[in-house]
């Protein structure tokens, strides 16, 4: 995982030769602010005693609060959850949110523990980093393998800790216990609009075609908002395999019936008969390398590599998953003309209504779903095309422009407190 910290360091400078910032900017980036690994002791089911090894790291806090989510994965490390934090810390300052970056995680195969060790192993995580974590200081929030039913122990914990209900400690809670309307759908709706802010400046086709990789919650929602919004969706896909139709899948109906069997089928229903439509079942690497307008990968890292990287065809690829395409593919890609949009934009709008949900906690006061939805748009097509006209004006990718206003932001924080050159010397008089 160190591979994957020089990987996104790498594109910082890159980014650095594009932005104006001093070199006290690059310094409090080079190295994380603080990261912290527990250990959390957990009674078993079974009446055993397990130590399972935590972490949080807050790596950057100049422009607010840290903020980022909190994993459940065997294979969590701190170069990872370090990693992950830094990303956070560009993303929030890409979409111009109030914060820093931060991550969490824990080593641990959660499908292998009961709802019961699951609840004692996230109280048990609060217990060993609450003094890292604080509405002012870093909020987690979900992220791989945890949920809103694993936020709401951590806030609840957090809460018993304090003797008082904080809940603007923690995003992406249970609507009860004062979570926000549309963070379930909102990383698909902020990748949505960016699509949509920038569809008349890429497609000349009407109705531009389409292929998401990876129907799962966001993937499904995305490929949902295309499909009402007029683009042909060619093919879908899960961990199993894709669909394939030329003349464009019925995306409600395939939703529907993933949702209701877990099963990927080219169907179409009216109420509730689905029949079975002509489709062809292709590979994800059959996916990725159909000639359409817009591919969205919405599943794993590295899903685009040199390997494949010249069988790619699309015209724009919007990465609605971490980390999609490997950096030295990311740069065939742009050679070739084909517009990326990077994730640290294109899946904000997780964190963007993460933001939200902490704003109406610090306000005591609930918004319409409606309220969110239009905040969120409005954020996200600034955002795109902000960027847009920064990677236009100096000719550099939008993965590059994206980290260079997202420095430039930082830099602005950084400065404001003082840097070199208002500490130097005084000549001699």
């Amino acid at each position: 995982m160190a591979d994957l910290f020089e990987s996104a360091t790498g594109i910082l400078d890159e980014a650095l030769q594009h932005a104006d910032v001093s070199e006290d900017t690059v310094e409090r980036l080079r190295h994380p602010r603080s990261a912290l690994a527990v250990s959390i002791p957990v009674r078993m089911d079974d009446g055993s005693l397990r130590t399972f090894q935590g972490f949080r790291v807050r790596y950057n806090d100049v422009r607010g609060p840290a903020k980022g989510g909190i994993r459940f994965h065997p294979q969590v490390s701190l170069d990872e959850v370090q990693t992950l934090a830094f990303w956070m810390t560009i993303k929030c300052a890409v979409v111009d949110l109030p914060y820093g970056g931060g991550k969490g995680g824990v080593i641990v195969n959660p499908k292998e523990m009961s709802t019961a060790e699951l609840e004692r192993l996230s109280r048990g995580y609060i217990d060993g980093v609450h003094d890292a974590i604080g509405p002012d200081i870093d909020i987690p929030a979900p992220d791989v393998y945890t949920n809103a039913m694993i936020m709401g122990w951590m806030v609840d914990q957090y809460s018993i800790i304090e003797r008082g209900r904080i809940p603007a400690v923690i995003t992406g809670k249970p609507l009860a216990l004062g979570g926000s309307l549309g963070r379930d759908t909102a990383t698909a709706d902020g990748g949505f609009f960016v699509t949509q802010a920038l569809r008349s400046k890429v497609f000349d086709s009407d109705p531009p075609t389409a292929a998401v990789q990876g129907f799962g919650n966001a993937g499904m929602t995305m490929a949902e908002l295309l499909h009402a919004a007029g683009y042909k969706v060619v093919a879908v896909s899960d961990s199993q395999g894709g669909i394939f139709k030329p003349d464009g899948l019925h995306i409600p109906s395939v939703a529907k019936t993933k949702r209701e069997s877990r099963a990927l089928k080219g169907v179409y229903c009216e109420g509730t008969v689905c029949e079975v439509v002509e489709h062809d079942r292709i590979t994800n690497d059959e996916l990725l390398a159909l000639d359409v307008d817009l591919l969205v990968p919405a599943a794993l890292e590295n899903a685009i590599t040199m390997d494949n990287v010249d069988s790619v065809k699309a015209k724009m690829i919007v990465e609605l998953a971490n980390g999609p395409i490997d950096p030295d593919a990311d740069h065939a890609l742009h050679d070739r003309g084909v517009v990326v949009v990077p994730d640290v934009l294109a899946n904000a709008g997780g964190v963007t209504v993460s933001y939200y949900e902490w704003v109406q906690n610090r306000q005591g006061y609930a918004w319409t779903a409606e309220k969110v939805r239009s905040r969120l748009q409005e954020r996200m097509v600034t955002e795109a095309e902000r960027l847009w006209g920064f990677a236009e004006e100096r000719g550099v990718s939008l993965r590059v422009a994206a980290y260079a206003q997202a420095l430039e932001r930082i830099g602005g924080a950084v400065d404001a407190t003082g840097h070199k050159a208002d500490y130097a010397p005084l000549s001699p008089r």
